[in-house]
């Protein structure tokens, strides 16, 4: 889990000044095997922040995240509900290289970039945080939970930007929902349309409490 308010050696940096330091990064073996470093695109700051787990092979050749066939379901799900990807969203991912083979990243290699994740969220400054699948989740709010077990519940946490907790919920990966068509009810795909209405209600109030 981690605790976004631990200074981190990037404070004194802009986010231009930081994203090339982040580009630069050789922290883990993932620097030896990767094409570009994906630092992260959108808004900033921004009141809705999604973290996904890691770059794919297009993420990879490009430097953008969420760009290939699990991003642009990604980006049609937030257009369901009104939310403008380019507008409204700032996107990054646990790790910032690619892992071999689109594996889960481990744990060191999540570890080598915690303190770039801790910088963006306070240069981003959410209201609201998005994680998408089981990695985010787990490297976020901790190993003990599930995605199938608490996605589109509400979490909360301090942070030293705001006055008010960060409001936080895990959402399936959108990976996860290419391998399922069905829309009907119940489904993980009608489960996602209905979590990410709520992240909409709670956007429009910019995540006051009196939403959630």
């Amino acid at each position: 889990m981690i605790d976004f308010n631990i200074p981190t050696e990037y404070d004194d940096m802009n986010y231009d000044t930081f994203y090339a330091k982040c580009r630069e990064c050789t922290g883990c073996k993932l620097s030896e095997t990767r094409t570009q470093v994906v630092v992260g695109v959108g808004k900033v700051p921004s009141n809705l922040m999604v973290i996904g787990e890691g770059p794919g092979a297009q993420e990879d050749e490009q430097g953008e995240p969420f760009i290939g066939r699990a991003g642009q379901l990604l980006t049609k799900i937030f257009e369901s509900v009104g939310i403008n990807r380019a507008e409204d969203i700032y996107i990054t991912n646990t790790v910032k290289c690619r892992p071999p083979k689109n594996r889960d990243p481990e744990q060191e290699e999540i570890d080598a970039c915690n303190g770039f994740l801790r910088r963006q969220l306070h240069l981003v400054q959410p209201k609201i945080l998005v994680l998408l699948g089981n990695p985010s989740l787990k490297t976020i709010l901790g190993a003990e939970h599930s995605i199938t077990k608490v996605r589109g519940q509400w979490f909360k946490r301090d942070v030293s930007y705001m006055d008010e907790p960060l409001y936080i919920m895990p959402l399936f990966h959108p990976s996860y929902l290419l391998r399922y068509a069905s829309k009907e009810k119940g489904s993980p795909k009608w489960l996602t349309w209905n979590d990410m209405k709520e992240i909409k209600t709670a956007l429009s109030y910019y995540g006051a409490a009196s939403t959630l």
